[in-house]
């Protein structure tokens, strides 16, 4: 037998058919019941509010004993340690990544045919990838606040209070005590490898991350970090599968898609870390670094007007324009024949971090201005800091040579210094046929020289 909304009668043997209800019976219970309602009126409205004070306050101590009582596995959430993402549905961030400069050969015409030789030893069209810093990947940890449960995450909290406290291998040895509690703990494993992270210890984080990965293949943080520690080692092709792992956990994760996109960079496929570069911008437009990547590959595919409008928005992005995004816009702008812009981004290169390759280019572009003298001046400079740098030393021969000729071939001064200059560079580099044919022009004075 069902009943709707009542408990059935403990012994429906004995249900007794109920009297009859008359119409006088009906107004004398509505006439008690609202009696008793008018008389328990007021005390029932003082115990609603005394209900509802003690509701509320139980309601704050059941919220503060929440907050120091977190669970293992909020915690885990919360620090991006455990199967779920962490709170802020950030990993620990890639490096900022700084661009190499991108060598590419240059032939402006000239009817003396005295023009810059840039006999360069990278690939037509290349940017070089980008190179993360030294910086560690994991971030400042704090002393855990979840109640642990079981000896590992006991050994998990304590070698989290040491690693902020700054004794990491004390931490090292509590994390070793909970891995043989559990060796399948990936928490301890992945704390482990930032610990190594932070000491700059790459082939031991290495290992961490890989056993985290293989004790919980689906777990979006070991796959990540995996990724960025192989690439720290120079395991490219690895680093991107796992990068590709980590994607296949969260597709839309900005940190995986642009290590990716370096990645792959890195390997010399502009074409297929294009897409990845795109989404990391499209996730983040206000991000200097992404937006840097972003341009790098433009720049790989030889689209260089949609590089130099991500250069251009990254160096306002980012608090100080770096050298290798300077560097890289201004090669963009080479390619597009800005001469104007190119030198005035190198200025500012010059300004910020002077060096052999920024004077080396801004003589290459002041020498396409025709301000002749400058373009000496700045190849020399960076003759003057790195006599190594045979671009350069290249870039002087060709200023002192157009001076020779422009003397009517009078100033043999000019001609020995550009012969020279020439020598030291085939010492430098030997495979360079435009500097050995101008060497066997010009080796010889002529009959006008002075």
């Amino acid at each position: 037998m069902a009943y709707a909304g009542v408990y059935p009668p403990k012994n429906p043997d004995k249900i007794t058919t109920m009297r009859p209800i008359t119409e006088s019976t009906v107004c004398l219970h509505a006439s008690l019941l609202l009696l008793g309602g008018a008389m328990i009126l007021p005390v029932s409205g003082c115990r609603a509010i005394r209900e509802r004070r003690e509701a509320r306050a139980q309601e704050a101590a059941e919220q503060e004993q929440a907050q120091s009582n977190m669970t293992h596995q909020e915690w885990m959430a919360s620090q991006g340690i455990g199967t779920q993402p962490p709170a802020n549905n950030q990993p620990l961030p890639d490096p900022e990544p700084l661009g190499k400069p991108i060598y590419r050969q240059f032939d402006p015409a000239n009817p003396a045919d005295t023009q810059v030789v840039d006999e360069r030893p990278s690939s037509q069209g290349e940017p070089a990838p980008m190179q993360a810093s030294e910086q560690p990947i994991a971030q400042p940890v704090e002393a855990p606040k979840f109640a642990p449960k079981t000896r590992e995450e006991r050994s998990l909290a304590e070698a989290m209070t040491l690693r902020a406290t700054g004794d990491l291998q004390a931490a090292l040895v509590e994390l070793e005590r909970a891995i043989a509690y559990n060796p399948r703990f990936t928490p301890a494993f992945l704390e482990a490898g930032d610990i190594y992270m932070e000491m700059a210890q790459y082939d031991l984080a290495e290992r961490q991350y890989a056993a985290a990965v293989q004790a919980e293949p689906r777990n979006f943080m070991a796959q990540y970090r995996h990724a960025v520690v192989l690439d720290r080692l120079g395991q490219l092709d690895d680093s991107r599968r796992a990068y590709l792992r980590a994607l296949s956990i969260r597709p839309a994760d900005f940190n995986a898609n642009l290590g990716v996109s370096i990645v792959l960079l890195e390997m010399g496929d502009g074409a297929q870390s294009l897409p990845y570069a795109q989404r990391a911008v499209r996730n983040d437009p206000s991000s200097g670094r992404a937006r840097l990547q972003l341009g790098n590959v433009y720049a790989a595919i030889d689209q260089h007007s949609d590089a130099v409008v991500e250069y251009q928005q990254a160096a306002e992005l980012i608090d100080a324009p770096t050298a290798g995004l300077l560097l890289n816009m201004s090669e963009s702008l080479n390619q597009l024949e800005r001469y104007a812009e190119m030198v005035g981004t190198l200025e500012q290169l010059v300004r910020l971090e002077p060096s052999a390759i920024a004077y080396e280019r801004l003589g290459s572009g002041l020498f396409r201005l025709k301000r002749y003298d400058e373009s000496l001046e700045a190849f020399n400079s960076s003759v003057s800091m790195d006599d190594k740098h045979y671009p350069a030393l290249n870039g002087v021969a060709v200023c002192e040579l157009n001076n020779y000729l422009w003397s009517g071939k009078s100033d043999g001064a000019s001609r020995e210094r550009a012969v020279e200059a020439m020598r030291a560079s085939l010492r430098i580099e030997r495979k360079q046929p435009k500097i050995v044919e101008l060497l066997r022009r010009y080796s010889r004075a002529s009959s006008q020289e002075r």
